[in-house]
């Protein structure tokens, strides 16, 4: 489990082919940046924005984790080199400082605004519909690792809407301050709210 607060941004510097078939997955080489690794061992769990992979090997600076075929087909970020967001998994001791976040990728949403408004950015997202029905206004969705707070919620024909309001710090401390409008980011919905649609649609024990 991670809590969406980024503790480094760092690069992937290789991206090797697992195999030459058309479906193997490929193994990432990531420099940590200044996220710690004194303390990760092999097989510990990292989310790479938003995604959360397994270490296979590591080095003083850099780590490595392999990424299926089906994980590169339902996210972004992770084929190509380049910054990217990075949490180590939450431990029973910290303070669980954004919301609990399980690194499992719901689906890709588009960038359809990203501009300064004041001296913060306006982020607005068109998710999936299937999406949207987890999306409340103030609740807590994950954009490429990096829990964030619900501004507004627009369903629209094409999908559900929403915006966000990013400070500057945490433009400065993330990969969003990268995206524009087309930009693919990674989602994960709130997990209490997957329970919630769960217990109101569930058929009651004893009722046919």
């Amino acid at each position: 489990m991670f809590t969406g607060i980024v503790a480094a941004v760092g690069r992937i510097e290789t991206v090797a082919p697992l195999g030459t078939e058309a479906n193997a997955g490929v193994r990432l080489t990531v420099r940590a940046g200044a996220l710690d690794l004194t303390d990760v061992a092999i097989g510990d769990s990292i989310a790479i924005q938003g995604a959360c992979m397994t270490v296979v090997a590591k080095t003083g600076e850099t780590f490595d984790v392999d990424v299926s075929r089906e994980s590169l087909n339902c996210t972004v970020g992770l084929g190509e080199s380049g910054e990217v967001n990075l949490e180590k998994a939450l431990t029973a001791h910290e303070r669980l400082g954004g919301h609990i976040v399980s690194g499992h990728v719901d689906g890709l949403g588009t960038v359809t605004r990203f501009a300064p408004v004041g001296e913060s950015h306006e982020l607005r997202v068109l998710a999936p519909r299937e999406i949207g029905r987890y999306l409340a206004y103030k609740g807590s969705v994950t954009v490429n690792g990096v829990s964030l707070t619900v501004n507004s919620v627009v369903d629209r024909d094409d999908g559900c809407e929403f915006s966000i309001n990013l400070i500057p710090h945490t433009v400065e401390v993330t990969t969003l301050r990268h995206l524009s409008a087309g930009s693919r980011v990674n989602l994960e919905v709130d997990l209490i709210a997957r329970y919630v649609e769960r217990m109101l649609s569930a058929v009651p024990v004893g009722r046919p």
